[in-house]
């Protein structure tokens, strides 16, 4: 017997809403550590910060490492009792990063927590596809439901390390994990989901070499700033096992009957196009360090203040989720819901810009973050789906891993990285350029403490201004492309169709049925993330 459903059937409907939903609210925000809590896990371990950035990107990785295995997981175990394992080790990877003082632990953890849950993500998201039907649409509702729940997750992580200590949240999720276990034990079916499949066909070897390119990748993205880049004989030794790690995996993928990646799909236009936007959306998500340097170390706000900020950027995702619903069920074209959501960041960059000063008000925050939530969320939505579409699901399995990897880690990784080393570069011009008007008449010996903090203030701010108008720029020209580009507009194109009486209804049945299926596969992946 299959069941393509997660509960028994005397289950009601809307409990078994519920049920998914509540599962949700509590896997989709983890993480191997929390950004808010990265001071706190750093005064309680003694361990540099740069370690916890590296677990972050972990996550990720682990994420991306599922991917393209999950419909074959999916086929192999039943319902019941892998939801049940998984949410089980959740909770204990969990208790793990909660009771060790050993960064590394941490960061090995954050791989498996990635890779579970992106494990359970999928089962999740299938029924759900269903019940709203429309891509689109899906993507509007749970792409805003899963960013304000990260925004929350966010904040409680750092409301618990103030009030108790950074463990005590890890402890609070894992002990949410244990009772969600024992209540899918309870309400889900015990059946497969489809005819079962062997796990023999899955490249343990490619997986290894696929987390070791990106570990090593983000090691250098992590530490960049502090090995002080190249020169550095472990950044450099860390790129060349990244680039060495991806070559081997690019060869091994050659020699497979059955390859664990595969790069058909970056041929086709409109990926490219997708990847390149991707990329542009990573520059603007970056710029959340410069916002914490400047809340944190100019304005003086303290942590929980600091997560209070991104609070601030729920009606704008709520906002953006709201008209992604009408939009696509009116079938708008793409081009100005992702120019919306790029004028969107680009608006934010502009008031950061001209906000880059020391009697900013906490108030002032509200419009900036309205438009950066909006924009994040309209990006995400509009160009996943883009990037996405008219993809074989061979294919695109096989090739999702990496996109998802590459939107989540590597582009907001690398442009965190150059702007943090562009910020110290950018600051040590500006003090240097303050220094001129520095003498014996404007800083007494007397005040020199006191005058020597101010310059060092107006010298981030100098920077962080810098940075915020080289993007400005940028952002500008990402608005010109998005005009000019066609977004799979169609040419008129003549073409011959020869249908066989009996086989094209089949064959057309077929293609149907595998394009539904690949499209619940990919909507679920890229919510997951």
């Amino acid at each position: 017997m299959y069941n393509k459903g997660l509960y028994h059937d005397w289950v009601p409907k809307p409990v078994q809403l519920f049920l998914i939903v509540l599962i949700m609210a509590v896997v989709m925000p983890l993480g191997g550590v929390y950004t808010g809590n990265i001071s706190y896990m750093v005064g309680g371990t003694g361990a540099l910060s740069e370690y916890y950035i590296w677990a972050n990107y972990a996550s990720t990785i682990g994420m991306g490492a599922a991917m393209p295995i999950v419909l074959r997981l999916k086929m192999r175990f039943k319902i019941r009792d892998k939801i049940t394992f998984v949410l089980m080790l959740l909770g204990i990877l969990n208790y793990i990063n909660a009771t060790t003082s050993e960064p590394a632990v941490i960061i090995g953890s954050s791989v498996l927590i990635g890779f579970c849950k992106m494990i359970v993500s999928i089962e999740l998201f299938l029924p759900v596809m269903a019940m709203i039907g429309n891509r689109g649409m899906f993507y509007g509702v749970f792409y805003a439901f899963v960013l304000v729940l990260n925004q929350l997750a966010g904040y409680w992580a750092v409301e618990v390390s103030v009030l108790y200590n950074w463990q005590q949240f890890f402890i609070i999720v894992s002990v949410l994990c244990f009772v969600l276990a024992l209540i899918q034990w309870i309400f889900m079916h015990n059946q497969y989901f489809a005819l079962k499949v062997p796990l023999h066909y899955i490249d343990w070897l490619s997986i290894l070499l696929f987390v070791s390119t990106f570990m090593f990748s983000a090691y250098v993205f992590a530490f960049g700033k502090q090995q002080d880049w190249l020169n550095s004989t472990k950044i450099i030794n860390a790129g060349i096992a990244a680039f060495v790690s991806f070559a081997l995996l690019v060869t091994r993928q050659t020699h497979l009957k059955r390859p664990y990646l595969s790069f058909k799909i970056f041929s086709r236009n409109n990926v490219m196009h997708g990847l390149f936007m991707l990329l542009c959306l990573g520059m603007f998500m970056a710029t959340a360090s410069i916002q914490n340097i400047f809340a944190v170390g100019v304005l003086g706000y303290d942590q929980l203040t600091n997560a209070r900020l991104n609070l601030m950027m729920i009606p704008g995702i709520l906002l953006a989720g709201t008209i992604a619903v009408f939009w696509f069920k009116k079938e708008k074209p793409l081009k100005m819901y992702i120019f919306s959501g790029f004028a969107a960041m680009l608006s934010y960059s502009v008031i950061m810009y001209f906000s880059m000063v020391l009697e900013f008000s906490y108030d002032n925050w509200y419009l900036p973050l309205f438009l950066k939530g909006f924009g994040m969320t309209a990006l995400f939505i509009s160009v996943w789906f883009y990037t996405l579409d008219k993809l074989e699901m061979d294919d695109m399995l096989a090739a999702i891993g990496l996109a998802l990897v590459w939107r989540t880690f590597l582009t907001v990784g690398l442009f965190s990285a150059l702007f943090s080393w562009f910020q110290y570069q950018f600051q040590i011009e500006s003090l240097g350029n303050l220094a001129v008007y520095m003498d014996g008449m404007t800083v007494t010996s007397q005040n020199v403490a006191a005058n020597l903090k101010t310059i060092q203030l107006n010298a981030i701010i100098a920077a962080n201004k810098k940075i915020f108008g080289y993007i400005v720029v940028a952002g500008f020209g990402i608005l010109v492309y998005v005009l000019t580009h066609h977004f799979g507009r169609e040419r008129i194109t003549a073409r011959f169709v020869r249908l066989l009486s009996g086989k094209s209804v089949i064959a057309r049945r077929r293609l149907r049925e595998r394009k539904r299926l690949s499209e619940e596969i990919k909507d679920a992946a890229g919510t997951a993330f």
